[in-house]
């Protein structure tokens, strides 16, 4: 039986990023969303149990309403129990979609005072961002997209964040980083220690300021931890709902 929840969807494209970060096009039925939300996607195990992870929609909600894909970025991990599943589907292929979208990292969360908006991810966590940079154009003065990543080739998307770039007309900084590798054009290194040694404002053109700057952090659980210790040592606090802060995270494999 279909654990309650779940609808049925179809692949209808794929991208193969490198051998293992892939993006799918699922084509669901699922309830309205706001950029930057997330829903799950499910298969069953070889035992017949169902196996559900949540992933960050990548395609703005002004696109979905016209084509009803949702797109999805992903990386197979070698122990993973559902990724590695997903990895194999390819066009007509049948996946199991969450129908109701969840998630606070959306522009509605986003503080009035913000004038500075900072979009930080590492690895695939840079797929709700796209969503929210795709969707109706964002009015901050200033954007700061931040990527980082092991390899060169994990710089995915290029093609759409040059159009971004040129669609927000001086607006929108993007800062690749690359920690494994010497690239031309990026930094090295992780975020926290450049958030600390101030590389990444450096970089950005940018300058972290509570008064106007609000930070979106997503990615992996042990940079989230760092950069959040890294922006209090910033006079940054922590964004909640009854009180407005300056920076506000999600944990994100």
């Amino acid at each position: 039986m279909v654990p309650h929840g779940l609808i049925p969807g179809k692949v209808v494209r794929r991208i193969d990023w490198t051998p293992s970060q892939f993006s799918i096009a699922v084509r669901a039925d699922i309830d309205p969303f706001v950029a930057g939300q997330f829903t799950k996607l499910a298969l069953q195990n070889e035992h017949g149990d169902w196996v559900r992870r949540a992933y960050s929609i990548v395609t703005p909600p002004t696109e979905y309403s016209l084509t009803g894909d949702l797109e999805f970025l992903i990386v197979a991990a070698s122990q993973g129990e559902l990724s590695p599943k997903l990895h194999q589907l390819q066009s007509g292929d049948s996946v199991w979609v969450a129908k109701q979208p969840a998630g606070f990292m959306t522009i509605e969360e986003v503080p009035e005072y913000t004038k500075q908006l900072w979009l930080v991810s590492s690895g695939t966590a840079i797929g709700p961002y796209l969503s929210i940079l795709m969707a109706p154009l964002l009015s901050f003065e200033k954007i700061v997209l931040v990527h980082a990543v092991r390899e060169k080739r994990d710089l995915v998307y290029r093609a759409q964040i040059e159009t971004l770039l040129q669609r927000y007309s001086g607006r929108l900084n993007y800062v690749p980083i690359v920690s494994r590798e010497s690239v031309s054009g990026t930094l090295s290194g992780r975020i926290p220690a450049l958030l600390r040694d101030g590389s990444l404002e450096n970089t950005a053109a940018v300058s972290l300021n509570p008064e106007k700057s609000f930070v979106y952090l997503c990615g992996n659980p042990a940079m989230v931890k760092e950069s959040v210790q890294a922006l209090k040592e910033k006079g940054l606090n922590k964004h909640l709902r009854r009180k407005p802060g300056h920076f506000s995270s999600e944990n994100y494999w």
